[in-house]
């Protein structure tokens, strides 16, 4: 069974950045993708962001050019670096990892990390 934990969150005004990291904790298969998906109060959870265990990346369109997805495969953690934030990017922040088996994909949820951006 696999863990994942975040961390990193907190209050920050707006402009400025935070780094979240998810680490993942037991055996992991190679093939995989790791997300960030985010869910502020009375909203459905979205996709923020995607990287694949070749490092290819994906972000939604309204974080493009403010966060970066990243990742140390000899670590297990993915990154989120989140820069010139927005009060409309307060949300609990979670991270998904997702392991293609040749029988199917097997979906690990963290807990999640609150992010609340705010003067």
């Amino acid at each position: 069974q696999v863990q994942l934990v975040e961390s990193g969150g907190g209050l920050v005004q707006p402009g400025g950045s935070l780094r979240l990291s998810c680490a993942a904790s037991g055996s992991i298969f190679s093939s995989n993708a790791m997300d960030w998906y985010r869910q502020a109060p009375g909203k459905e959870r979205e996709l923020v962001a995607t990287i694949t265990s070749g490092g290819s990346t994906n972000y939604a369109d309204s974080v493009k050019g403010r966060f970066t997805i990243s990742r140390d495969n000899a670590k297990n953690t993915v990154y989120l670096q989140t820069d010139s934030l927005k009060p409309e990017d307060t949300a609990v922040y979670y991270c998904m990892l997702r392991e293609f088996y040749y029988t199917g994909t097997r979906v690990s949820w963290g807990q999640g990390t609150q992010v609340t951006v705010s003067s």
